[in-house]
């Protein structure tokens, strides 16, 4: 994901355009909710990764390697900027509702069918104890797999390779939702773009 910006002596991170306006999701997401959430949440761990690099070895570090090997504040801010900007990228006005081609064929060998991975997927989202993300990944040894990560959890830091990302943070989904997590998980399929997912599959 390209995410930052050179200057003369040191690289920052942005807040990254979407390619789609923030009432373009909706009604399945306001644009309140991207109001806040992309424009606040977002902005606010980006914020504090900008202030949390400088005089650290991680200063010139790539969004990715930060996640990588940080820790504390640190990592969790890293790894919430990645995640977010990870989550947002997938998400589409006109998506493709069904992946086909590699990722389709991988996910029929992997849980059965699209359903049954749908639904998989959904109860590990739904079921997570308090704040955190519901992962799609190609593991160690190339096969995918469904895990859960608490708060600012990122696959990429036991070797895997995200591909989907459901975030499951209250502030995701309470303006519009409220606490039912389970209809804003159900909501989000209608906003997943398959096209994506199948390009980080490649």
């Amino acid at each position: 994901m390209t995410t930052t910006i050179a200057t003369a002596d040191t690289v920052r991170f942005t807040l990254p355009k979407l390619p789609y306006a923030l009432d373009a999701l909706a009604p399945q997401i306001s644009e309140e909710s991207m109001q806040y959430h992309y424009g606040k949440h977002l902005q606010t761990y980006i914020d504090n990764l900008n202030r949390l690099i400088v005089g650290t070895c991680f200063e010139n570090a790539s969004l990715e390697n930060i996640v990588r090997h940080a820790d504390g504040p640190l990592f969790n801010n890293a790894a919430q900027t990645w995640n977010h900007i990870f989550y947002f990228l997938a998400l589409s006005p006109n998506p493709k509702s069904v992946p086909t081609g590699q990722l389709g064929t991988a996910i029929d060998r992997a849980f059965e069918s699209f359903g049954r991975f749908k639904e998989e997927l959904s109860q590990v989202a739904v079921s997570l104890f308090g704040s955190g993300w519901a992962w799609l990944v190609e593991d160690k040894s190339g096969k995918l797999a469904i895990v859960g990560r608490s708060n600012a959890g990122n696959p990429l830091t036991d070797g895997m390779r995200p591909l989907l990302a459901i975030d499951v943070w209250e502030h995701a989904y309470y303006i519009d939702y409220r606490n039912r997590r389970a209809d804003a998980v159900k909501a989000l399929w209608e906003r997943i773009d398959w096209r994506v997912v199948e390009e980080r599959y490649r």
